[in-house]
């Protein structure tokens, strides 16, 4: 089976201006730095980097690694309306075959090792033909409202029981999803009908979406990750 990584890049962040390539740390380009830096220790076909950033066609060039892939993304996929549907619905124009592990440079502490577990998980869930996709998830155990009432608690016998028995509720963090090339043109998707959820515990689920989680993930990796 072959194995291409697709990561997403575009210009233009809002909440965090030019989040992928702002520094961070030590890094002079940010998060992109440190995900291509972790990508590329992956036993993987290659790297597809889909991107607008002229900032990161001039390091994948100074990277010169055979294994990368740089895509220029067409405009009409650049612009702050563009959805993860249409982007979905574009990697089968560049990817022809094989298995698609999609991820983000908003997961810096999501890391080679974790890459390599979700991948080995996919593998055995694949050949069990048990599911058909992956996707990485993290668990929310805290009393949840929705619609003016509780979610995931709150039952005939106790009101507020301890919060080891709340239901948990499982949250996307989007560090990875794998998935056929066959399953995204089937169901225009980047997972499949039967998921398998991923748990992804402790700091590596930081999914960074504005300028709070950008300065407390530099604390972390500074702390955890040196």
């Amino acid at each position: 089976m072959s194995y291409v990584i697709f990561l997403p890049c575009r210009s233009g962040s809002k909440r965090v201006k030019n989040k992928s390539t702002k520094k961070f740390l030590k890094f002079k380009l940010g998060l992109f730095e440190i995900k291509i830096n972790q990508l590329i220790k992956l036993n993987v076909d290659k790297i597809i980097v889909s991107t607008n950033i002229k900032d990161i066609f001039k390091y994948l060039k100074k990277l010169n690694s055979k294994k990368i892939i740089l895509d220029k993304r067409p405009n009409n996929l650049c612009k702050s309306s563009t959805t993860t549907d249409d982007l979905i619905k574009y990697v089968p124009r560049i990817v022809k075959n094989g298995h698609v592990i999609w991820t983000h440079v908003t997961s810096p502490l999501f890391d080679a090792n974790d890459y390599r577990k979700a991948i080995n998980i996919y593998k055995k869930k694949i050949k069990l033909g048990s599911h058909d996709s992956l996707m990485s998830v993290n668990d929310i155990k805290k009393f949840i409202w929705f619609d003016n009432k509780p979610l995931n608690y709150a039952t005939k016998k106790t009101k507020w029981p301890f919060t080891q028995e709340v239901k948990p509720i499982k949250e996307i963090d989007s560090a990875i999803f794998i998935n056929s090339i066959e399953n995204y043109k089937k169901y225009n998707d980047r997972i499949g009908k039967k998921p398998f959820l991923f748990e992804n515990y402790g700091f590596a689920n930081i999914d960074i979406d504005d300028e709070k989680d950008f300065r407390i993930a530099e604390l972390i990796y500074k702390k955890f990750k040196g």
